[in-house]
């Protein structure tokens, strides 16, 4: 057993399985007899018309569309129908899966915005019985097959007798076919059988069961994606009310926050990009209690970062709150492991937030190449076995990747499936490791890079293309589509050709080059093209022309937006694809909190001033040029100044010392850029040591201080300073020491060579932070009120200058670009190496700088 317990093996909870009804419309129907009067769906149209159905309605309802379906078949077969369903999202959507169901049928979902050859791709290969749409649809994209409208079925409905329903019923029957992108390029449809969707369903029901006064679930994912499975069938089977979400409402935040605060909803599954963007939304308001009642946060799709998560946890301080990470593919029904986040401290030292561990009746292997088990901490291949395995790919396709288990005899387990991906297992818990194949996530869909590359292949003009991600499984990703060209096509057209060909999260970046680098063996050399694309990034100004649209701009605004428009397409670069138009938002063409900072100091260099929080809190451009003014000729650009009315600013004294010690620890404990490359080895006990160490020096010299709001008296920010000639020796008994060292490494030489020698003339500002409660707005606006205070501070207290090491991208801007200190030194910190010859820092990217700067006060 000892040797067993190091190989890695992951077993869910083993849950026997109780006698009830095996099929999901049986429970359904189990649901409608116990809450018969209560809501099963409502939905609410964009012209605010509402559509309610009971239980009793639906359960009524869908057994005559049932027995209307039921009359499209042709003959008796032993083999189950499929209905393809092509329907918007609405309150009729769920009513025709339920039918299907009802009817022993299967359903096969499409969207009319998949490429054409996919479409015909998968009508020919699945051969559903009939295609049900909407009256209006564009009925050439289903060329060659039955198509029957909701509209003609509910007619046909209504002419159906009152009889018993007929419905086939086997073991392992099929509930729905899914379409997924495979390793081959070539769509695949995965079989998902009743029994396998029950599994997942009845550990969410164990593992996360409704509370009791938990009435309404959204439903909002597309139904060509795995996450609409348990989210229709959940709520619904379990008596409680669908609530209907159209796509339109699901991505603006300021349409789906409020309907989730309506309905009362306690819990939302979504992609880590929705995530960041409804943070990012409530960090811009000042409702503390908005979504208070959603308690339960489920991250899957996409790779859930640390930043993020912890992000959320500042987002909902001490509100308990959880979130959830799973992990799945449509072949294990979505979510096949998952782990639970409650709390910030969870974060702490961790590199990736890890999956965790395998859901009820399913087990995890990692194994090597050769398919044998690995020891834990190795990396391996992630297969999976259990009741959450699909039946397959329809028309059995890809055999290698379902399998007989060679690693168990039990009978509950006799296949696995390969997943493609790697992991390792690290104290118990699954830690993901990326893609095996050509496989990526893009906010939530998985697209199959061969797959992008034989449809690029045929745009005329093309002679040969690579298509890569820069930054997989990061916030930031970008596919890019490397190409050689035959004829003079350009990349707008190529572009232009693929928007009609494929569907958007699919389209990637053109990048014209001479030929495709190989390297020694022959193989494409991906790393040489992602160094092309980087270094073009900065050249991308050449570019951003064709990237704005000045459509619906208003005369008296032409001219300033012919400054906006291109600043903000060449800031964002290739890592934004929508064009620049009035209404776009700044964040959703690709911005962040960097580079709102550097698009505002462009804008003051091209003679526009705004402040950085007018920009950051604009909803719109339209609203960013409202709020523009442009400077005149002979006056300087204006700074931002100390807000009197909104902040008030304290010399440091022994009363501030928990709200000092508590910022300073949370602000470098989680977000340090140094400190990071140290975990787990500092602690936050560690910061205390540190913080009474240097407190009675840092009173009584009295160049400290603290910021506080002046509406509640809270201490949201601290600056402590020291004369840069006056300051305490440090020892520290922790890691933090490292930290020290180094930046001594850097500053000594240039106090000593470079900097006027003696007391009174340089303040050193040594560490500066804000509480982790602010939103993003206000945590660039109090960075930048104490940059101010402390350059009044010198001024009043008679200093020259101020000198100060800034290892944060977001205060080396402000700094360099804002407050236009002298850069004395940029260092890169995996260089460092300290004098027992170990490198602290050397897993940091070589991106990552420290930067030593000088304010001279004139």
């Amino acid at each position: 057993m000892g040797t067993l317990q190091q190989q890695s093996i992951l077993k869910g909870q083993q849950i026997e399985k109780k006698k009830e009804k095996d099929l999901v419309h049986e429970l359904f129907s189990c649901a409608a007899t116990v809450h018969s009067s209560q809501t099963a769906i409502y939905y609410e149209d964009d012209a605010n018309q509402e559509y309610v159905l009971s239980f009793k309605e639906l359960d009524n309802i869908t057994n005559r569309l049932a027995r209307a379906l039921q009359k499209y078949e042709k003959f008796e077969t032993t083999s189950q129908s499929l209905v393809a369903v092509s329907m918007k999202t609405s309150h009729r959507l769920p009513i025709a899966l339920l039918s299907i169901l009802k009817a022993g049928m299967a359903y096969l979902p499409l969207d009319a915005e998949f490429p054409m050859s996919r479409i015909k791709h998968i009508l020919e290969e699945a051969q559903p019985l009939i295609v049900l749409i909407e009256e209006g649809a564009d009925l050439s994209i289903y060329e060659g097959a039955s198509i029957v409208t909701y509209e003609q079925l509910l007619k046909k409905a209504g002419e159906e007798q009152e009889d018993a329903l007929k419905s086939k019923e086997c073991s392992n029957q099929l509930a729905i076919v899914l379409y997924t992108s495979g390793s081959t390029g070539v769509p695949k449809g995965v079989l998902i059988p009743h029994a396998t969707l029950l599994n997942r369903l009845q550990w969410q029901w164990r593992e996360l069961p409704y509370f009791d006064n938990e009435e309404r679930c959204v439903f909002k994912t597309a139904l060509t994606f795995v996450d609409s499975v348990p989210e229709i069938w959940g709520p619904l089977l379990q008596g409680r009310t669908l609530v209907i979400v159209p796509k339109n409402v699901t991505k603006n935040p300021e349409r789906f926050v409020p309907l989730l605060e309506k309905h009362q909803i306690q819990r939302l599954v979504l992609v880590p990009s929705l995530l960041r963007s409804l943070l990012m939304y409530l960090g811009l308001r000042n409702n503390d209690n908005v979504l208070d009642r959603l308690k339960l946060w489920i991250c899957s799709g996409e790779t859930l970062s640390v930043t993020l998560a912890d992000q959320f946890f500042a987002t909902f301080s001490n509100k308990n709150k959880i979130l959830a990470n799973f992990y799945g593919s449509t072949e294990v029904m979505g979510d096949v492991t998952y782990y639970f986040l409650s709390k910030r401290a969870q974060l702490q030292g961790m590199e990736k937030v890890p999956i965790g561990r395998p859901i009820d009746n399913c087990i995890i292997y990692l194994v090597n190449k050769d398919m044998r088990l690995i020891p834990q901490g190795e990396v391996g291949e992630l297969i999976v076995a259990g009741k959450n395995l699909a039946m397959g790919y329809i028309r059995g396709k890809d055999t290698h990747k379902f399998l007989d288990n060679s690693h168990s005899i039990d009978p509950e387990y006799p296949k696995i499936f390969r997943t493609g991906d790697y992991a390792k297992i690290v104290k118990g818990l699954l830690i993901y490791e990326g893609r095996v194949d050509s496989q990526i996530k893009i906010r939530g869909h998985r697209v199959d890079l061969t797959e992008v590359e034989k449809i690029i292949t045929r745009t005329p003009g093309i002679d040969k293309v690579v298509v890569l991600c820069h930054k997989p499984g990061e916030l930031s990703q970008a596919l890019i589509a490397f190409v050689t060209i035959a004829d003079g096509i350009s990349s707008s057209e190529i572009e232009s050709f693929l928007q009609r060909t494929l569907p958007p999260y699919m389209l990637p970046q053109i990048f014209v080059i001479d030929h495709i680098p190989l390297l020694i063996n022959g193989k494409t050399d991906r790393q040489t093209l992602l160094k092309q694309y980087e270094s073009s990034c900065s050249n991308a100004e050449d570019d951003v022309a064709t990237n704005c649209d000045y459509t619906g701009v208003p005369d008296q605004d032409l001219t300033k937006a012919r400054v906006l428009f291109p600043t903000i397409a060449s800031v964002i670069g290739s890592n934004g694809h929508a064009l620049v138009t009035l209404h776009a938002n700044f964040y959703e063409l690709g911005g962040n909190s960097l580079n709102s900072i550097y698009t505002v100091t462009k804008l003051r260099d091209q003679g526009y001033q705004i402040g950085i929080t007018d920009f950051i809190t604009a909803k719109d451009l339209a609203e960013v040029l409202d709020r523009m003014k442009l400077i005149s000729s002979d006056e300087k650009p204006l700074k931002e100044t100390i807000d009197q009315k909104s902040y008030i600013f304290e010399s440091l004294s022994d009363c501030h010392k928990e709200d000092a010690i508590e910022i300073i620890t949370e602000s470098f404990c989680w977000k340090a850029d140094l400190e990071q490359w140290l975990m787990p080895d500092i602690m936050r006990a560690d910061y205390r040591e540190l913080m009474e160490a240097m407190w009675n020096p840092l009173v009584e010299k009295g160049l400290s201080f603290v910021v506080k709001s002046a509406q509640n008296g809270k201490t949201i920010g601290v600056s402590l300073n020291f004369d840069l000639w006056d300051e305490p020796e440090l020892i520290l008994n922790s890691k933090l020491m490292i930290i020290f060292d180094f930046l001594e490494y850097l500053e000594g030489p240039i106090r000593e060579n470079k900097l006027p020698k003696g007391k009174g003339k340089i303040i050193h500002n040594s560490m500066m932070a804000t509480c982790s409660d602010l939103n993003f707005a206000e945590n660039v606006l109090v960075m930048s009120q104490m940059e101010d205070y402390c350059l009044q501070l010198a001024r009043r207290k008679g200093y020259a200058g101020i000198f100060t090491t800034n290892t944060s991208p977001l205060t080396q801007q402000l700094g360099t670009d804002v407050y236009d200190y002298e850069t004395m030194l940029v260092y890169q910190v995996n260089q460092y190496e300290t004098s027992d010859g170990s490198k602290p820092f050397d897993k940091a990217p070589d991106s990552q700088v420290a930067i030593c700067s000088l304010k001279m006060i004139n």
